[in-house]
């Protein structure tokens, strides 16, 4: 199993794509978001994965850098299906929220005969919180993370030998999602900026939460594996190493910074 960062940045950032990522595993690989537009394609690419061989793809939250992407995912696997050049049918997983928006957004801006495969091969799945999916021949949890902002559903997904790995979405992990994160061998946590620059990229008024506080979070909650992603991009030279750095003063296991494109094997 391993995890390809097709991007690391928040909502607003230029310099490198926003947060998403594609888990690999026997095989299959799960999407998780898009980012905000059609440079999700190019991410694909540039990591040597042939986006004709995704099938399962999960979206978090309606935000625009994490649904655009998928909207465009839609569009080019329908037109694969069209073509013959796509086997099997495609999953698209998140709560109903989202997926009406995505029903909505397909109808108005696909062309007709790539629309009309959406619920004949490509389904869009509606999860509940609390409720397992096997997906991949994985099970998957997903579950509501409590946000204020606007409706969002992290996952678990088991790994071997009884292990898990945990995204909590792209907001601090709350006490509800405490109980899924806790103990994982894999913990995928939003980190906006370093705690010392907090006065600088203010992250609390935006419902997010800096290295510091995602650190101790994993260290309290006894996470093997910490990923930090959904970041910042004004220093993305240094960002690996500032991270870290901040990290281990409260964080006690493997602590990974991702660049783009990185791989993180599992």
């Amino acid at each position: 199993m391993k995890i390809t960062m097709l991007g690391t940045g928040n909502a607003l950032v230029t310099e490198c794509y926003n947060t998403c990522f594609v888990v690999e595993d026997r095989g299959g690989y799960f999407l998780v978001d898009g980012g905000g537009g059609n440079a999700l394609l190019h991410q694909l690419k540039a990591a040597g994965i042939d986006r004709n061989q995704i099938h399962h793809i999960f979206v978090t939250h309606k935000h625009l850098d994490h649904i655009l992407g998928v909207l465009w995912m839609m569009r080019v696997i329908c037109q694969a299906m069209n073509r013959g050049a796509y086997e099997g049918d495609a999953y698209v997983y998140s709560h109903r929220e989202v997926l009406d928006l995505l029903q909505d957004m397909a109808e108005k801006l696909i062309r007709g005969k790539d629309a009309r495969l959406i619920g004949e091969r490509l389904h869009l799945v509606e999860v509940r919180d609390g409720e397992t999916r096997e997906i991949g021949g994985r099970n998957v949890t997903f579950f509501d993370i409590g946000s204020t902002k606007a409706k969002q559903f992290g996952f678990c997904m088991e790994m071997e030998d009884c292990g898990k790995l945990t995204c909590c979405g792209d907001e601090p992990c709350s006490q509800a999602g405490e109980a899924y994160a806790a103990g994982s061998d894999w913990l995928l946590h939003e980190a906006f900026c370093l705690y010392s620059q907090r006065e600088v990229f203010g992250p609390y008024e935006k419902h997010h939460c800096t290295v510091k506080e995602a650190c101790e979070l994993a260290e309290r909650l006894k996470v093997k594996n910490l990923v930090l992603y959904h970041t910042e991009d004004k220093n993305l030279q240094d960002r690996k190493r500032l991270y870290a750095e901040e990290g281990a003063q409260y964080f006690r296991g493997n602590l990974y910074i991702p660049d783009d494109l990185e791989v993180l094997e599992l």
